[in-house]
């Protein structure tokens, strides 16, 4: 591509192909780990393809000030609800990972929810996390579910989406 850019283009390093850096993974893929399961002495983890919703909102409020109409004043308000969308995941049919999921949406109220903490993973292709982000008193609100396969032992898991109270970026 540089060789079809004018030479003072070429100079101009804004202009150049960007380098990858050498962290970059080659294939992307997240690892989420749920802490402390109950009856569970070790993390309860889980492979996705594809992770989103791990964001910091605060809603704000417009406010109109009297007599003034160049700018609305943009006043804070409490932090906007989050929600962790999981896609396109494979998990144990018998693993605790499904059987919270099930106990949480098809139990009803009758029952406590079970928060959990758990941690996002981006992994690279020799499955070593490179960022970590923690999703603190979680808990599922919909899934979706592919169809299954007699000769597996698995649930395809096409989305899964988990309310979160707090979240702890990478630093």
């Amino acid at each position: 591509m540089a060789e079809k850019l004018p030479a003072w283009m070429r100079s101009v390093a804004a202009f150049a192909a960007p380098t990858p850096p050498a962290e970059m993974p080659v294939a992307f893929a997240f690892r989420v780990s749920l802490l402390h399961m109950p009856g569970q002495p070790n993390p309860v983890t889980a492979s996705f393809q594809e992770v989103s919703g791990l964001e910091h909102a605060l809603d704000t409020e417009d406010v109109a000030e009297g007599g003034e109409n160049h700018f609305v004043h943009q006043l804070p308000k409490q932090p906007r609800p989050r929600r962790l969308q999981l896609k396109r995941g494979l998990v144990q049919r018998d693993s605790s990972f499904v059987s919270w999921c099930r106990r949480s949406l098809q139990g009803g109220l009758e029952t406590p929810l079970q928060l959990i903490d758990l941690q996002v993973q981006l992994i690279d292709a020799q499955r070593r996390p490179l960022m970590v982000w923690g999703c603190n008193k979680a808990y599922p609100v919909r899934w979706t579910i592919n169809g299954f396969e007699s000769q597996r032992n698995e649930v395809a898991i096409e989305e899964i989406e988990l309310a979160y109270q707090t979240l702890v970026s990478p630093t």
